[in-house]
């Protein structure tokens, strides 16, 4: 399945956390979960679920994509330096991480632009609900899943559909 305006997420831009490129094109051909975070959100102890998931699928050609963002009650409010120590001291994050954006108004990153216009299995499209939604992002690019914040990376539900592009 594709993006709905054609053109993957991977070929967009954006910047490492800590300086550079994050280089998304590396990620061409393997099954991505692009997760908006914050560290001090109620649903911050995703970390935990979302760096087992990185670690449990890393060989198999996956990876999580950290994407820090303070648009919500500016729950991400840390420096690059600081955002990246307290995934690292606290969740023993490795996964890799993207500067901060903002995923909704005029503002929005274009990653965002090309991930909100799927739909999740209740049918929201556009706009992002909160900290922690999901998008999965299949070996051919294009996304294949939406899950909401409150939908745990661990769940049935994501395993199956990371397991799914895995097959």
């Amino acid at each position: 399945m594709t993006t709905t305006n054609g053109s993957s997420p991977l070929d967009v831009e954006i910047g490492a956390l800590q300086g550079g490129s994050a280089d998304l094109s590396q990620y061409a051909g393997k099954a991505v979960l692009v997760v908006n975070v914050a560290s001090k959100c109620g649903l911050t102890p995703q970390y935990t679920a979302l760096e087992k998931l990185h670690e449990q699928y890393a060989a198999r050609g996956f990876a999580v994509l950290g994407v820090p963002c303070n648009q919500f009650l500016g729950q991400e409010p840390g420096s690059a330096d600081e955002i990246a120590e307290f995934c690292s001291a606290t969740y023993g994050v490795t996964f890799p991480m993207t500067e901060k954006v903002e995923v909704n108004g005029e503002g929005r990153h274009p990653l965002y632009d090309r991930l909100t216009g799927f739909a999740d299995a209740e049918g929201h499209s556009g706009d992002i609900r909160w900290n922690f939604e999901k998008f999965l992002i299949g070996r051919d690019g294009g996304v294949v899943a939406r899950f909401s914040p409150q939908t745990e990376p661990d769940s049935a539900e994501v395993v199956a559909a990371i397991e799914a592009q895995l097959a």
